[in-house]
């Protein structure tokens, strides 16, 4: 599915986006959606004008409130881990910057994505704005209590780390959805893929690690205490 973007002035990134997208399949993405999203969504519109130079580098970078924005590779892993077709319906916890959101806005039919730092929420809005998403909604509040008006979702992306999945979320995927969750300690997580088993009660899901990670916490009643 096409990426919603709107008509806007001219971009001078092309070449830089061209060159992450190499760096990306150098490093073993393969999904050509992925790839695709990347090479289409505007990285720059999401970063801090002081790191706009750097808004390409396969690297995280400083969003402001103790934030960052995640490494490209980092995210595309996320993103292939999916294996989103383009007609799903996704939620994402902690929004950030908004463009994890836009890169799955243009892999998806419809995202739903919840913040918990007003700041974020709405500097990501504006972003999305900017860079012509159109299919990505942003809320203000816990995620680990997901977003329960539009629930099910095919698939859920959560960007930081908890010591457990928020039952919540569960409770919000479809039958044989896929939920992606860093799980561990503070500072130390594995990556996990979470996929609901049926429609049943009580929930029945079956975890899977992917790796090591590292990533914020995730604040909420469901995850760390602030």
């Amino acid at each position: 599915m096409a990426p919603r973007r709107l008509t806007g002035s001219p971009d001078t990134f092309g070449g830089y986006r061209a060159r992450l997208v190499e760096g990306l399949r150098a490093s073993g993405i393969r999904d050509l959606a992925v790839l695709k999203a990347f090479a289409e969504t505007p990285r720059h519109l999401f970063v801090p004008p002081a790191v706009r130079h750097r808004a390409y580098e396969d690297a995280a970078l400083p969003i402001g409130n103790g934030q960052t924005i995640s490494q490209p590779f980092t995210q595309a892993r996320y993103l292939e881990a999916l294996e989103l077709k383009g007609k799903e319906r996704v939620l994402e916890i902690g929004t950030g910057s908004g463009y994890q959101a836009a890169l799955l806005g243009a892999m998806a039919d419809t995202v739903f994505s919840v913040e918990r730092v007003e700041a974020l929420a709405l500097a990501a809005q504006r972003a999305l704005r900017e860079a012509g998403v159109t299919n990505v909604s942003v809320l203000l509040g816990d995620g680990t209590l997901g977003w329960s008006a539009y629930a099910p979702y095919d698939a859920i992306l959560v960007t930081a780390g908890g010591p457990e999945v928020p039952p919540p979320l569960v409770e919000q995927l479809v039958a044989h959805g896929r939920l992606l969750i860093p799980l561990g300690a503070r500072g130390s997580q594995t990556l996990t893929l979470v996929e609901r088993v049926g429609p049943g009660s009580p929930l029945e899901v079956r975890h899977t690690p992917l790796g090591t990670a590292r990533f914020v916490p995730l604040l909420g009643e469901h995850g760390f205490d602030a």
